[in-house]
């Protein structure tokens, strides 16, 4: 998927959004999550998305059990940010929503989530890789399993990813940014993440801020 695609794919989720403000008469519909295998002190149960909260469907990673689980939400659109580019307003809450404490029934059937509070989304920089992601830490500064958490979260979101493959992911300063994936043993071991990523050439197109 070009960046293009990318961003006509993150408009998409914030118009779907302005319609629901609006009443367009978007239905919304269930989409099932695969949560694996759950260890039995904790039911790692999806509850479902709360009702009553106005934002665009999304899948979030959790903490469960000592791994990561998908759990679905309807995820709010960032308050108090200009219109921008949408792919990095749909990086923006999503990682809004990966800091907010995880609801009752989310705590009661084992979630957690250790990424820390304050985490944004920063301007790229000149030369960064298309598709590229600055944060406000840098990444290997974060806790693996925070970590773990925003690489699986934001490689799974159609508005943010380029498709499968690596997240590239930058901090604020001007370190080059990296890649992540996230695999099969990121998911059952979080904490097993590479502190660095794969460093990514950088790219002759003009890349989003």
């Amino acid at each position: 998927m070009t960046g293009t695609r990318r961003a006509a794919r993150a408009a998409a989720v914030l118009w779907a959004l302005s319609c629901l403000v609006s009443g367009c008469g978007i239905r919304a519909t269930t989409v099932p999550v695969d949560v694996g295998a759950a260890p039995s002190r904790v039911s790692c149960d999806n509850p479902g998305p709360q009702t009553g909260v106005q934002g665009f469907r999304a899948t979030v990673e959790l903490v469960c059990g000592s791994q990561l689980v998908g759990v679905e939400r309807v995820v709010p659109v960032p308050e108090k940010k200009p219109v921008g580019d949408p792919v990095v307003l749909v990086a923006e809450a999503l990682l809004e929503a990966l800091e907010r404490e995880p609801s009752a029934e989310e705590r009661d059937a084992g979630f957690t989530s250790v990424v820390p509070v304050g985490l944004t989304v920063v301007p790229t920089r000149t030369g960064d890789p298309a598709g590229t992601i600055r944060i406000s830490r840098k990444p290997e500064d974060l806790q693996p399993v925070a970590l773990s958490q925003v690489v699986c979260t934001l490689s799974g979101s159609e508005a943010v990813s380029a498709g499968p493959g690596p997240v590239v992911l930058g901090g604020p300063d001007a370190d080059p940014p990296r890649a992540w994936e996230c695999t099969e043993s990121v998911r059952s071991r979080p904490e097993s993440v590479p502190t660095l990523g794969e460093l990514v050439r950088p790219s002759a197109s003009p890349s989003h801020s």
